[in-house]
């Protein structure tokens, strides 16, 4: 729809429900797409726009010698569509430029709409970079109070927030604490239901559930939706939703008889008259919803029934409704037996939502949306030049009139209306929070009606927001008996009433590890320390026992893991043994490398004391044993490391004597000197703070992870980093010795192992701290598995791959071969 003015205002309004887009052939230039489904409430929405324009225009006083204009848009409910309209109105959508100096204002000042949230923040996010006010009269997600993100985003419907809070002071009022959530998956549900929860927590009341409504309303989705309801002991449901994805969750509601619940509605249904139905009756009677303020518009019923089409083309959606509204084609060369529109028909004798004045909601709100513009303009014109807000205290050219400059007026605006209601907006855009409370009651036909019970008012002058008349309250009599008592059921407990009525509604579940015994409990009772509560939370039961045992699959894979180690070091034990006279077990130190194995195979099967159910003889040994076998293991390797230095030394004709330092017996006592201090270390541990089986709750409430307490961290921690120290210092030594000749490479496959063993154990530590209960056990088995395997890997590997597939390397000759061309 469209008129001519000094200066244009756009506007998007849900005309229709349904775009269609046009097949494409990819010949021709593609047919826009077009609309379908009808809406009369919304086209009356347009309507008031017009009538408000048309209004200001009259008034001498508001915008003297200002003519404003209209360009309005259809956007049929989809972002595509309205987020073409908006670039189409503040572009323009002339073909060819008259004005090449691009001078005067743009084709629009300002838009009202959208009326939803998703395509607002697509418009605002592109429209505000030019600040270019938008005010929305129907858009509420919080998220467009952003004004980083929105600068010039307006609306004169309060936003989710305060919507929020107002359905939360209904359910504090009704002492409602345990209630359900149900919200569409869209901006408007997701950032409204953020905002029940945490007001729901300041409350100190409780969410039973929280649902979201498909977008594709996809039955299985609903279907299980309708189970939760049922089975919730919850019977205050809140449901912040537009109608059209309500609709189908309600119908489901009917088609599986769920009675018993109160509705709390959000305001984008709570006066939807799709509801209305005598079917719904016995499910949404005594609903509570909150409503976007009501008010009256005098003399726009007359101006709507005037409404007359024309033949003009850029107001073709005045003819658009009249063919919807009387059923007619305007003559267009169609078929002759349609009933032809003349453009007389006689728009009193309707009843539709079009001519309905009697709830004037988002209606009443395009009003003041069109009207804050208009004062914002008023202001504009009345600036005193030199005491401008803009640059060099200038003021605004009405004949050059830019956007940003009517969004900083728009900020200040501040005027009553004729209905009475204050007008203004806060710093992030919002107007004052005010809703009306409505009751779905039965009429004389079994039907619904909705009627005012109470107001919400944020910036009342009496302080009191929430204001009920309780006596005009309607209740379904049968879900009211059926659930108000002086009792709760059992397993639930009385929330706190602060001196309200008792009533079911307020009786929560017992909390896990609590218990209600008795049917007619107001409190629930806490479970010794080692129980928990049933499902059903009527009795207490031994809590569960958890550690790492032999028979769960976790247990089976390490037990299996120690044994196949074990196997592995008697094998190559029996293979040294045998080919314990070649030349590559005698020139590796076959007594050490013995020894060797020996700890390898202890290590591996120390792994057996850390499964299973802990007792005070396995949690003692497990870490005394862990920590002398690796000590001897590592004990053994740097003895051999320095032998293999020693021996590469005393080849060399000034250190001839270096190996009389190194000789067998001295090799022995290394090891067992470095062995026995760290058996002091386990000794002084176990006397003075030893492990001990330890129950703990810490981890898991419902259950006992039953471990073994270390006694003393000091005493772990120096057991772990004795072995770490010589770890330390045989990869040190190993790795200044890794250039020797080939015939001495035993110094690379100990810094090869001793590099796993490290890595393996500084991996271990943030491992070990951060898992809970038996998992820190399997993370020590874990460690020790990884680094006993990697030992005996790096270092027998590559002598039993000589030994049993390339016997003819070991020999002497080879050996000393590979020596001399080295040399």
């Amino acid at each position: 729809m469209h008129q001519d003015g000094d200066l244009i205002l756009g506007g998007l309004f849900e005309v229709h429900f349904l775009t269609v887009f046009p097949e494409l052939s990819f010949r021709t230039e593609p047919e826009p797409p077009y609309c379908e489904q009808f809406d009369m409430a919304s086209f009356q929405q347009a309507q008031t726009m017009v009538f408000a324009i048309d209004e200001i225009n009259k008034d001498p006083n508001l915008l003297p010698n200002i003519t404003l204009g209209y360009h309005l848009y259809d956007n049929c409910v989809m972002l595509g569509m309205a987020f073409r309209a908006a670039i189409a109105l503040v572009s323009g959508t002339e073909e060819s430029l008259t004005n090449l100096n691009c001078t005067g204002p743009p084709p629009v000042i300002g838009i009202v709409g959208d009326s939803n949230s998703t395509p607002s923040i697509a418009i605002s996010s592109v429209l505000g970079l030019f600040r270019v006010p938008i005010v929305s009269y129907y858009a509420t997600c919080s998220c467009l109070s952003d004004r980083k993100k929105y600068p010039s985003f307006f609306r004169t419907i309060p936003n989710d927030a305060f919507q929020v809070r107002a359905m939360v002071k209904i359910l504090r009022h009704f002492g409602w604490t345990w209630v359900g959530l149900i919200y569409s998956d869209d901006d408007y549900g997701i950032y409204a239901a953020q905002s029940f929860h945490k007001d729901m927590q300041l409350f100190e009341g409780c969410v039973a559930f929280s649902e979201n409504l498909p977008l594709d309303n996809d039955r299985k989705d609903i279907r299980r939706i309708v189970r939760v309801i049922q089975a919730s002991t919850a019977r205050v449901v809140v449901v912040i939703s537009t109608s059209t994805y309500m609709l189908p969750l309600m119908d489901e509601v009917a088609l599986q008889n769920v009675t018993g619940r109160q509705w709390i509605a959000s305001e984008a249904w709570a006066s939807n008259p799709v509801f209305h139905s005598p079917r719904f009756l016995p499910f949404l009677g005594g609903t509570l919803g909150i409503t976007i303020r009501r008010g009256e518009i005098q003399g726009l019923r007359d101006f709507l029934l005037r409404l007359r089409p024309n033949n003009d083309p850029r107001n073709n959606m005045v003819r658009i409704f009249w063919e919807n509204m009387f059923g007619c084609r305007f003559k267009t060369g169609g078929k002759e037996r349609e009933k032809i529109c003349t453009g007389q028909e006689d728009l009193s004798s309707t009843d539709t939502a079009y001519t309905d004045v009697s709830e004037l909601r988002a209606s009443y709100n395009v009003y003041k949306t069109v009207y804050a513009l208009a004062h914002a303009l008023h202001d504009l014109m009345h600036c005193e030049e030199g005491g401008g807000p803009f640059s060099g205290n200038s003021c605004a050219e009405i004949n050059n009139l830019q956007p940003w400059q009517l969004a900083h007026y728009l900020q200040k605006v501040n005027f009553t209306t004729g209905f009475g209601d204050h007008v203004s907006f806060d710093k992030n855009g919002d107007a004052l929070a005010i809703y009306d409370v409505m009751n779905w009651q039965p009429s004389s036909d079994g039907s619904i009606i909705v009627r005012t019970v109470g107001v919400v008012d944020e910036g009342a002058a009496t302080g009191k927001v929430l204001t009920l008349d309780e006596d005009a309250l309607y209740w379904n009599f049968e879900m009211r008996k059926s659930v108000c008592s002086e009792s709760c059921p059992q397993g639930t407990r009385q929330a706190t009433r602060k001196g309200l009525p008792v009533c079911c509604f307020d009786c929560l579940p017992c909390a896990d590890g609590e218990i209600s015994n008795t049917t007619d409990s107001i409190v629930c009772t806490l479970c010794p320390d080692e129980f928990w509560s049933n499902p059903e939370k009527d009795r207490c039961i031994p809590k569960e026992l958890e550690f790492l045992s032999y028979e769960e699959p976790l247990g089976i894979s390490l037990t299996t893991a120690s044994l196949l180690g074990t196997f592995f070091c008697v094998l190559v034990m029996i293979v040294f043994a045998h080919h314990r006279n070649t030349p590559i077990v005698r020139a590796n130190n076959s007594e050490l490398s013995f020894l060797l194995l020996l700890s390898l195979k202890l290590c591996f099967l120390c792994v057996l004391l850390f499964i299973g159910r802990p007792q005070l003889w396995t949690c003692q040994l497990r870490h005394a044993m862990f920590g002398i076998s690796f000590v001897l293991c590592i004990s053994s390797i740097l003895v051999k490391t320095m032998v293999v230095i020693a021996i590469f030394k005393s080849s060399r004709p000034e250190s001839k004597g270096a190996m009389k330092w190194f000789g067998a017996a001295q090799q022995r006592g290394t090891v067992l000197v470095l062995t026995a201090l760290q058996v002091a270390i386990c000794v002084v541990w176990l006397s003075n703070a030893s492990p001990t089986p330890h129950k703990n709750s810490q981890y898991i409430s419902s259950k006992i992870v039953y471990e073994c307490d270390i006694g003393s961290v000091a005493g772990f921690a120096v057991l772990l980093g004795y072995i770490g120290f010589l770890a330390a210092v045989s990869f040190f030594l190993a790795f200044l010795a890794r250039n020797l000749p080939d015939n001495f490479n035993e110094a690379k496959f100990i810094t090869f192992s001793m590099l796993i063993f490290c890595a393996v154990w500084i991996a271990f530590v943030p491992a070990y701290v951060s898992s809970p209960g038996k998992y820190a056990v399997a993370v020590e088995i874990f460690a020790i598995l990884a680094s006993s395997f990697g030992l005996l890997v790096a270092i027998f590997a590559p002598k039993c791959y000589i030994i049993l597939l390339h016997p003819e390397r070991n020999t002497k000759k080879a050996i000393m071969g590979r020596a001399t061309e080295k040399k």
